[in-house]
Order: C-alpha cells, then structure tokens, then sequence
C-alpha cells in the first residue's frame, strides 16, 4: 500500500471517528414556550433554557452533556419533524405548557408524535421530562408516550410543602442502571408513570410508583421522568448537601449520549 493509501485512510478513520461523536442534544422550546419581561419591558423566553443561567435554567445539566463529550447544543423552537430533528442524536422535551404557563400552548399533535417516533425508530434518543398536571399539558404529551408503551398519570407524587419536607422528595438509589454515582437525590411534586407495554421502570417511591422509565423503541431509546427536576436550583447546590442531583444530571447525560449508535 502506498504511502499516499495510508495518509487518505488514516485520514478518513479519524474524520469517521469524529463525526460519530458529535454528539447534538437538541432542546424542545416548542411545547414549552414560556416568555415574560426582561427589565427593558421586552419578552423574553425563560424556563429551560440551555443559556438561562438562573435558577430556572438548564445551563448545569447543558453542561453534563458537554462534559461528556455532547458537541452541541441545540434550541428547537418550531414544531417537530422530521427534517428538524435531522441531525440531532439526543431530544430533549421538558414540561410541555398547559395555559397556566402559556396562553397559546403549542399542544403535541398525532402528526408530530408520529414524527417523533419514527425519528427514534430510526436511532434518536428522547429524553422527556414531564411535571405534575397542574404544571404541565400531559393530555396531549400522552399522544406521543403511549406509541412508546407508556403514559404520565394526572396525580400527584413526591409532594413537598416546604423546604422544611424535604425528606417528602427523596429517594434513595440503589444498584441503579442509569443513575450510577448518584446514591440520594430529590424529586418534588411529579407525575407517576403508568407503564403499558416494554417500557421497563428505573426509578420507584418507596410505595412503587413509577418515577422513571426507560424503553428501547426500534433502533433508539426513551427516557421518561415525571418531573423536570435537573434545572439550575435543584442542581446547584442549594439542597441540603445529601441531595446528589448534580451527580445525577451528570449521570443521565453519561447514560443517554452512551445510547447513541
């Protein structure tokens, strides 16, 4: 073999290489679309955001992907499909609006969920990240779920009153499949999750509600968890220090980039 043969195949290995680990984690800002004023009187989206840095944001978990080796950050602000999310490896849906958070809210439709599902079909990950159904549109966040064998229920778990009950949000975690380092971490005020068909549970309350669920859909995976609970304030370091949710962001995003093909 030449020496000019060796050059162009060690130099298309390495760009394989590299194209098979830029990793894109697109966030939905479609179904959660939450705006307010800035100090200038101007709206402004908040809520989820990979570069909200407050306590509302997702900076912190933005920052576990990219620590494990996430290329990419991405925004999605227009509905789902199947060019959109050409592309991306990693979806991530979080507290879907209901018309307490938006007057208009972007509800998901049969025609998008199919999109969605078929994107996973094909090799996408999708994380979804519900909230209670006072917080959150699980109706029709429902109609993409159920093609994946399971749905969020409209009750009411980990309730926490005050920072006086924390205790009413935590859970313990043992031998876990996902949340590897992470040994106790606080969950407040989800939805349950009733699993239908090959979803598998990951994370239960201690009187066996399903937290978090996982399933392998055709070539791809998704995650389900009834509460977006990995945004700054619950990762941060504000709870009592024996809240491992920073470890468990981190552990998610270990686990869900690892499912990429």
């Amino acid at each position: 073999m030449s020496n000019i043969s060796k050059t162009w195949i060690i130099t298309l290995i390495i760009f394989l290489g590299l194209k098979a680990n830029a990793q894109t984690i697109t966030l939905d800002n479609y179904y959660n679309q939450e705006t307010k004023k800035d100090k200038s009187g101007n709206m402004v989206s908040f809520h989820y955001l990979w570069d909200e840095k407050a306590s509302s944001g997702f900076s912190i978990f933005g920052e576990a992907f990219k620590r494990n080796g996430a290329k990419e950050l991405k925004t999605l602000s227009t509905a789902p499909n199947a060019d959109k999310l050409k592309g991306t490896d990693i979806f991530i849906i979080v507290d879907p609006d209901n018309l307490k958070d938006n007057p208009k809210p972007n509800y998901v439709t049969e025609t998008e969920a199919t999109a969605i599902a078929k994107w996973v079909k094909e090799g996408g990950v999708l994380l979804i990240m519900a909230n209670d159904e006072v917080n959150a549109d699980l109706e029709h966040t429902n109609i993409l779920t159920t093609k994946f064998g399971f749905t969020f229920n409209k009750d009411l778990i980990l309730h926490v009153i005050d920072d006086q009950h924390f205790a009413d949000g935590e859970l313990t975690i043992e031998n876990n499949p996902i949340l590897k380092t992470a040994k106790t971490i606080f969950i407040k005020d989800a939805s349950s999750i009733a699993i239908n068909n090959s979803a598998k549970p990951i994370l239960k309350t201690a009187d066996g509600k399903n937290v978090m669920v996982s399933v392998k859909y055709g070539k791809g995976t998704v995650l389900a968890v009834g509460d977006p609970w990995l945004y700054n304030e619950y990762v941060n370091g504000r709870l009592p220090v024996k809240y491992e949710n920073d470890k468990a962001a981190n552990d998610i995003a270990s686990w869900l980039i690892k499912q990429i093909h």
